[in-house]
């Protein structure tokens, strides 16, 4: 899966990312909304085989961003494949993570816009969802102004966080294939 925007490239994940992305993944600020909250740089090596395993079946998966103009790695963002833990599953997710000192510049939206046209033009899927914890506002706010929409009888416990923690109810958001990408 390869992507280029005006602004950045989606990739493959490459040995020279992983120190980068394991700062994104040790960030605490970042990381506020997942759980567990942070990663070490070995779990960060795992996440990014698991994802070079998922990218080598699939076709698809959640791919490093990098910037352009100047080759640096932002964060990760792509299309993964879920199982029945999400209600109503399988399905095909979109995620992504970005370096604190990347966002609020647009990339995030780029890059998940960019991958969704990949989805409806290239893969020919008719549904994408994404999901986070409820309180995740800014994630929230991203699958909103991506055209998302999300229905609270979808709402889930994750069963992966322990009772208790802010972090367990969940919200589904859904996009469909539009119309002019059939």
């Amino acid at each position: 899966m390869f992507i280029e925007t005006p602004r950045l490239v989606l990739r493959p994940w490459a040995e020279r990312d992983i120190e980068a992305f394991a700062l994104v993944n040790a960030d605490p600020e970042v990381r506020r909304y997942y759980y567990p909250a942070l990663l070490t740089p070995d779990e960060t090596r795992s996440m990014l085989a698991d994802c070079d395993r998922h990218l080598q079946a699939q076709g698809f998966g959640f791919v490093a961003v990098e910037r352009r103009a100047d080759g640096a790695l932002i964060g990760g963002l792509g299309l993964s494949s879920t199982g029945d833990e999400i209600p109503g599953g399988p399905h095909v997710e979109i995620g992504w993570i970005l370096g604190r000192s990347h966002w609020r510049q647009g990339y995030a939206f780029e890059a998940a816009s960019a991958c969704l046209a990949y989805a409806w033009s290239t893969l020919g899927l008719r549904q994408v969802i994404g999901y986070t914890s409820a309180i995740n506002t800014p994630s929230r706010a991203l699958m909103q102004r991506l055209g998302m929409h999300s229905d609270p009888a979808d709402d889930f416990p994750d069963l992966t966080v322990p009772e208790g923690d802010p972090l367990r109810p969940h919200v589904l958001y859904r996009i469909d294939r539009p119309a002019q990408a059939i």
